[in-house]
């Protein structure tokens, strides 16, 4: 009897998730629109729409609260498959190293679906600055601790960390000025307030075309795809370094594995369209980026593990 029950639901959720979906989905945005997060939730969503003539999405942002407001959210929606969220590295890699009481946790609250889109932030020297590329910037940092400055998008943001892990793997002392957001920190670097700093590439390459900042290199191991000219950090034997903005889905935990695996599988199908890769990459200057559930999972793991480490050495606390 408990067989013909178990194999009766099983039955039941396959089915569901066959006819999903039935309705719109609402995608949660941690942040205001414009933003990384918001365009790929908007590229995906869009591509997704053109490609699903029966797949509907309604972008939400709530911005605010350190990206709490809309993962706890998310956390508490109804398991159905009809609200997810469009998170970043900040809100499951970062936060949990960061804040003691974060509301929300990763296995027990949460999903992961798959990543969408995985990008470099850029280290943009201010066109004056006395160094042009990784070797000359720790030389200098060497020869001056503590006299070379960055700005980031404030206290405990991605950037300020990819700064300090930037430092700690060079063997380097820098000197950390914060700013109200991205788009002040990016001004600072034009105007020469600070030597460089670590920012996203699509608010950095309006000072990259008008000459007021240079590429010194991107915070990844992998080459961009937006410039594969742009030097890693292991280009100039800076080995342990490797940080990106990727942003993934994320369904409330209890949402029927069926249905999981059904967004996944429509969700990386249209990821794979070489416009919709274009896309990604003219949009963030980023790659989109497919995987597998459990793979999704490891990732962020091991990206906590490693900001967890910097975080720690570095003494950082929350803007």
């Amino acid at each position: 009897m408990k067989f013909i029950v178990a194999l009766l639901a099983f039955a039941a959720t396959v089915a569901q998730a066959q006819d999903y979906p039935t309705k719109p989905i609402r995608m949660l945005v941690p942040f205001a629109p414009g933003g990384a997060v918001d365009t790929t939730a908007r590229v995906l969503a869009q591509a997704m729409q053109q490609r699903l003539s029966n797949w509907q999405f309604v972008i939400e942002n709530r911005p605010g609260g350190n990206g709490f407001i809309a993962t706890t959210a998310v956390a508490k929606a109804p398991a159905d498959g009809y609200t997810l969220l469009m998170a970043h590295t900040g809100e499951f890699a970062v936060n949990p190293a960061l804040f003691d009481n974060v509301p929300y946790e990763l296995e027990r609250d949460f999903m992961p679906i798959t990543m969408v889109s995985d990008s470099p932030m850029l280290y943009l020297a201010t066109a004056s600055a006395p160094f042009n590329n990784f070797q000359e910037l720790v030389a200098q940092a060497k020869a001056k601790p503590g006299a070379i400055s960055f700005g980031s998008a404030g206290n405990g943001s991605i950037n300020h960390l990819a700064g300090e892990w930037l430092a700690q793997a060079a063997g380097i002392q820098l000197l950390h000025v914060p700013y109200k957001g991205g788009a002040p920190a990016a001004a600072a670097v034009a105007a020469g307030d600070v030597h460089f700093g670590v920012m996203a590439a699509p608010g950095a390459m309006p000072h990259i075309k008008s000459g007021r900042g240079k590429v010194i290199g991107i915070t990844t191991a992998k080459k961009s795809p937006l410039d594969p000219s742009w030097a890693t950090p292991r280009d100039a034997g800076i080995q342990d370094l490797d940080a990106s903005i990727w942003v993934g889905l994320f369904a409330p935990k209890g949402t029927p594995q069926a249905v999981v695996d059904r967004i996944n599988k429509e969700v990386r199908q249209t990821l794979n369209s070489p416009e919709v890769q274009k896309r990604f990459i003219e949009s963030a200057g980023g790659e989109a980026v497919g995987m597998t559930p459990a793979e999704f999972l490891a990732r962020i793991k091991a990206d906590a593990e490693r900001y967890k480490r910097v975080v720690q050495k570095a003494g950082v606390k929350p803007g």
